[in-house]
């Protein structure tokens, strides 16, 4: 018997999982990262991190960056990549998406369209990019774990990132569909 007629594989591997499953591991691997380290599940604070490596090794300074004024968040550039938690818990996302989405047949690369759509692109990249540092976190860091953690921005946050999905989606019905 094939791997891909196996009932067990293609209810793990091929078929999306329910809700309930995703949103019940979802918090109980929430809770056990909290239980190891100590802190709430982040992200884009570590891409900024990487970001300010990058721009470090061609020669950039951060000596001058409010941001990086406080002394742990310099410590945290010093970090070697695989000894920083939030660097190998985002490759972990990168490499286990990547192997999710080849195992469950939905990896594709697309031909891009148009130059409209790479401008499209990047300007929307570039704008997430600085509302999450507005925000003080992304998707995960402000909402996901501020909603568990009971706090106020988590809600405030959530509300706001669904106005602006709905009028992302609006655009981009209206200009690249």
């Amino acid at each position: 018997m094939k791997l891909e007629n196996n009932k067990y594989f293609k209810a793990v591997v091929k078929e999306a999982w329910p809700y309930t499953v995703g949103a019940v591991l979802l918090a109980l691997l929430n809770i056990s990262l909290f239980i190891v380290t100590g802190s709430a599940w982040g992200i884009s604070g570590t891409l900024l991190n990487w970001g300010a490596k990058l721009y470090q090794a061609v020669g950039g300074q951060l000596q001058n960056w409010f941001y990086y004024s406080d002394p742990a968040r310099l410590r945290a550039l010093e970090t070697p990549f695989f000894s920083h938690g939030g660097s190998l818990m985002n490759l972990g996302i990168i490499v286990g998406a990547f192997l999710a989405s080849l195992a469950a047949s939905q990896f594709k690369i697309r031909k891009i369209k148009s130059v409209r759509q790479v401008i499209a692109a990047i300007v929307g990249g570039l704008l997430m990019g600085y509302g999450t540092r507005v925000a003080f976190g992304c998707n995960i860091g402000a909402f996901f774990s501020g909603v568990a953690s009971f706090s106020l921005h988590g809600w405030i946050y959530g509300i706001f990132i669904f106005v602006g999905a709905w009028i992302g989606s609006k655009l981009l019905v209206k200009y690249f569909m």
